[in-house]
């Protein structure tokens, strides 16, 4: 499908409820790189009160939604697949931009909205599964972008860091379709090492995820899931070790994060 083009100010729609708890941050992400961000709770969005049209952006934001009762992103998975389906499928077919973050992801993954391969949203192909650790995992990772992948979030990353706080984030497939994912290059962030070695396993590797993958897109690259945080690393001074990056000079004016939310603004305002 060819990109449409979406001028003016971006604009981003950051969904919130029912125990999602990212959404000042994530708001805060889009409107530091120049888009004005909204904060609108499910009901109102289910309830027709709001509606997705007037947005070129839709956050799907970390947290529990819905307790994660029977399995993470679930419960909010199906009211959006049964209520909100067509809206969904519209704003997609529009060509614009869809971000999951944690939660975000796993709700996506549930949705059928990732990998979407061969353009089959809404039929689930990938899931987010309990760490290999059996534990929660509160840590610090560093992700390897993939320079082949299509997706818009990721361009011009070569490697980031970012937080990771999380118990389901293992990603699993069929054979086939984690083939069809490498073969597409929708592997767009990998879990590495400091020197950017995508072949570790854990602590690097947190969660025991297929081939270290750690974020995906879909074919035409709008449409982006991963696991680690980049609203929590908007600032140098959230690092853990900030202070003796300071101390040796190298503490920059952002967080690896703010380049994922800035690609998104980009792209949304037509440039």
């Amino acid at each position: 499908m060819a990109r449409k083009k979406l001028g003016g100010k971006a604009k981003a729609l950051v969904m919130t409820g029912f125990g999602l708890n990212c959404e000042e941050e994530t708001a805060i992400a889009f409107e530091r790189c120049g888009a004005k961000a909204e904060k609108i709770h499910l009901n109102d969005l289910l309830s027709g009160k709001r509606s997705m049209e007037a947005f070129n952006i839709f956050a799907f934001i970390g947290g529990f939604s819905f307790g994660d009762h029977l399995g993470a992103g679930t419960v909010l998975a199906n009211r959006l697949k049964f209520r909100m389906r067509e809206q969904l499928a519209k704003f997609i077919g529009d060509g614009k931009l869809i971000i999951g973050i944690c939660n975000g992801f796993q709700t996506m993954s549930r949705l059928g909205l990732l990998p979407a391969l061969g353009g089959k949203y809404f039929t689930q192909q990938v899931a987010l599964s309990h760490n290999d650790s059996g534990q929660f995992r509160d840590d610090w990772v560093h992700l390897k972008a993939n320079p082949e992948s299509p997706c818009v979030f990721t361009k011009g990353i070569d490697m980031i860091r970012l937080p990771v706080r999380h118990g389901e984030g293992k990603l699993v497939a069929k054979d086939d379709i984690i083939g069809e994912i490498i073969s597409k290059n929708l592997h767009c962030l990998q879990y590495c090492d400091e020197k950017g070695d995508v072949g570790v396993g854990f602590p690097q590797n947190p969660n025991g995820s297929t081939l270290n993958i750690a974020g995906i897109s879909d074919e035409s690259g709008r449409i982006f899931g991963l696991m680690p945080h980049p609203e929590a690393f908007l600032s140098p001074y959230n690092a853990p070790d900030w202070t003796l990056n300071k101390l040796k000079g190298v503490l920059g004016k952002d967080g690896d994060g703010v380049k994922i939310f800035a690609n998104a603004v980009e792209f949304a305002k037509g440039i």
